[in-house]
């Protein structure tokens, strides 16, 4: 009866010891200066969409973000925002969303075109719905940017974190990190706050 106990045990314990690590992996991801690798996710319009679909861009605007969270709510007006102010001049807002809709029903890709629909989204809003992406980026709320710089070596993390340093309210905000950061990029220079701290819910597993 001891073995048996004993091997129960260390089965729990090297079970529990492969979650941990996996949860470990899952909050590494891309740190500022990785290239990002592409990926093909299903936009609110049905149809596939990549990084490589936008051959004149220069870089993206990479947001993971959902319909439920109120941290997310928000920021779309922002987000919005950031897509007319900056797709023109070469870096798109790209929108994903992480969560499980298993866990958040809220956020199913039917919540996702109302969504869309209801605030004009005027930038590709994909569903992540595998879960494969968001971990190799090493997003973990929603909010969470990652601004990305296409080079000859291939789409380089060059911000991660916060859109912004308010986000109760938007007329009160004080530093724009994102705008900061792709204002930067576009004149040639370095992005001044390179990562900060994102704001908002956990991603739902």
């Amino acid at each position: 009866m001891k073995t048996i106990k004993i091997l129960s045990m260390l089965t729990f314990i090297i079970v529990m010891s492969a979650f941990t690590v996996n949860k470990t992996v899952m909050v590494n991801g891309y740190r500022v200066g990785d290239v990002a690798e592409d990926f093909k996710l299903m936009n609110v319009d049905d149809k596939m969409v990549s990084l490589a679909d936008y051959r004149n861009a220069k870089g993206f605007i990479v947001t993971f973000t959902c319909n439920t969270c109120p941290y997310a709510q928000a920021y779309e007006d922002r987000i919005i925002e950031l897509n007319k102010k900056y797709a023109s001049l070469g870096y798109p807002v790209i929108a994903i969303m992480p969560n499980n809709p298993d866990v958040q029903p809220g956020d199913s890709m039917k919540a996702m075109k109302e969504r869309a629909k209801e605030k004009g989204f005027t930038f590709p809003y994909l569903m992540d719905k595998e879960q494969k992406v968001y971990p190799k980026y090493g997003a973990t709320k929603t909010p969470h940017v990652f601004v990305l710089q296409k080079t000859s070596k291939g789409n380089v993390v060059k911000y991660i974190g916060a859109i912004d340093d308010n986000y109760q309210d938007a007329k009160a905000v004080k530093t724009k990190y994102v705008e900061n950061a792709v204002n930067a990029l576009l004149e040639g220079k370095e992005v001044p706050a390179k990562e900060t701290k994102a704001i908002g819910c956990t991603i739902k597993v």
